[in-house]
């Protein structure tokens, strides 16, 4: 699978459990640790916890496994690492207290059908 498939599928499956203001920042020509961070939130700690899991199971099924999670226990910040594909999903303040997408204001804001 190529990194915009992958970034797709973690979008449908963060979808799928009701993930809020999804964003989706292209990261590709500024840093090399990723090309894309793909950041949401949600309402409590387990609607938080059940979107990382079916973002784990749906790119599991298809062969792409997670590097590392972090924040899974408290689950106001959860860093998933798919390599090419960061995702963080937040609760509703932690995201507007750490505020990524000022700090990568200088990716590329993208949506799901340019990927």
């Amino acid at each position: 699978m190529n990194t915009n498939e992958i970034a797709k599928l973690a979008i449908d499956a963060l979808e799928d459990k009701k993930a809020e203001d999804i964003r989706i920042i292209d990261i590709s020509h500024i840093s090399t640790i990723a090309d894309y961070f793909i950041i949401a939130d949600g309402s409590n700690k387990s609607q938080i916890q059940a979107m990382a899991d079916n973002v784990s199971e749906v790119l599991g099924r298809q062969g792409c496994h997670i590097r590392q999670m972090e924040g899974y226990q408290n689950a106001n910040w959860i860093l998933m690492d798919f390599q090419d594909v960061i995702i963080h999903i937040f609760d509703r303040e932690n995201r507007l207290f750490y505020d990524l997408e000022r700090i990568w204001r200088d990716g590329v804001l993208i949506d799901k059908e340019s990927l």
